[in-house]
């Protein structure tokens, strides 16, 4: 696959703005050699054989298997009995926060009224309008009110420029290419992620460990409640973890250099610097799957790094365990399990250091725990270079809209 894409680009080129001696406008940055000559000007009304809203569908017709798919506003929302549409279509979402997002389906469905169907006609070709109107980013049409939404007269007298069929066509099938690519890219990492949490909770739920409760070896120091507003990623010498980073973390063990530094001006009188194998947890969330999520620090600036707003900071003291342990330990299956009891709250759960040092972890001896991080750490490597991968795509992905469409 990558190969096709990459033969396929060799032959894009960069039309030059003369063509055989007239001026050229209404060309794209980005061409195939075999077309020449302008793109059309037209309004979406021109170029679609339907260009409206779905059927409404009783919430108690859609169930979580069925014959026919069920697509609203923001993707699949179930299935049902019926269908009300067959055949390639593009979808885009008139409502709510979502509302502008483009996706395509295929086959016999049901579309909802929370999403417009489109199909092309005899000037155009329905999946080159479909990256077309990613391109547009339609979601800037829509509403501006509390709820905001997409009007289907508004759209429909928006100006577009398209080129032949045959020009569609290709530009078309090349894009879809790297959309495969990028499904497969996806695909491959959720694999890995799949295994690391496989191996996670399966290596590290075992028994015949040493069942060893955090208050035996475990020490918990105060964090200052620094806002968003007193850090920076430009200014300062002292390094923050705010509890919202320690969710968006892929990994389990973390490098304090990625975080944001302290104002100076709002640097704390007193504080608790954090060292090598240190561990932060997050100790409210709003999901429980989420609360007492930990990283660990595998690599840390010497008396530069801090533990933040909403996070529990705890170090190791008996040296019970290896660097890089604690981080998998902490964020398994069977560990979680205990936090999920003792979380309190309705709407937002937190948990305390106490809560934790009432917990327990299962502890091999220190030779078979640096062999389970090895292990996890080398599967991690990958996840980051895959993700690294799939960002390449999705930037090529938007280069090439910004540069084959008018």
């Amino acid at each position: 696959m990558t190969t096709k894409i990459n033969n396929e680009h060799k032959k894009v080129y960069a039309p030059n703005s003369t063509d055989r001696g007239n001026v050229v406008r209404n060309v794209p940055h980005l061409r195939f050699p075999e077309f020449e000559g302008e793109w059309e000007d037209f309004l979406i009304n021109d170029v679609c054989s339907e260009f409206k809203s779905g059927k409404n569908i009783k919430a108690d017709s859609i169930s979580e298997s069925g014959e026919y798919p069920v697509y609203g506003g923001n993707g699949l929302r179930g299935y049902t009995s019926s269908y009300n549409h067959e055949g390639l279509y593009v979808l885009i979402g008139r409502q709510g926060a979502l509302c502008g997002n483009v996706r395509s389906v295929h086959g016999k469905t049901f579309i909802t009224e929370h999403a417009i169907a489109v199909a092309g006609n005899e000037i155009s070709n329905t999946s080159f309008l479909h990256y077309l109107f990613v391109k547009m980013n339609l979601g800037q049409y829509s509403d501006q009110s509390a709820q905001p939404g997409l009007a289907v007269n508004k759209l429909l007298k928006i100006k577009v420029v398209l080129p032949s069929v045959s020009e569609q066509t290709k530009i078309a099938r090349f894009l879809s290419l790297l959309d495969e690519r990028i499904a497969t890219q996806n695909k491959i990492i959720d694999k890995l992620q799949s295994l690391i949490k496989g191996l996670e909770d399966n290596l590290l739920d075992n028994p015949l460990w040493e069942k060893t409760y955090l208050r035996s070896f475990m020490q918990f120091f105060s964090t200052n409640s620094l806002s968003w507003e007193q850090l920076s990623y430009e200014e300062g010498e002292i390094r923050n973890l705010h509890y919202g980073l320690i969710h968006g973390f892929q990994t389990r063990g973390i490098n304090s250099a990625s975080l944001p530094m302290i104002k100076n001006e709002a640097v704390p009188k007193q504080y608790i610097s954090c060292q090598v194998g240190d561990v932060a947890f997050a100790d409210a969330s709003e999901d429980t799957g989420e609360i007492a999520k930990s990283v660990e620090f595998v690599d840390t600036i010497e008396g530069n790094t801090i533990c933040g707003l909403h996070t529990i900071h705890g170090r190791d003291i008996k040296n019970r365990t290896v660097v890089g342990f604690k981080g998998f330990a902490f964020n398994s299956r069977y560990f979680h399990n205990q936090i999920k009891r003792l979380a309190q709250g309705t709407k937002v759960f937190s948990i305390t250091a106490n809560n934790l040092s009432s917990c327990y972890v299962y502890l091999p001896d220190l030779e078979t725990q640096k062999a389970i991080v090895k292990l996890l750490k080398a599967y991690e490597a990958q996840l980051i270079v895959s993700r690294k991968t799939l960002k390449q795509y999705e930037k090529q992905k938007q280069y090439l809209l910004r540069q084959m469409f008018i």
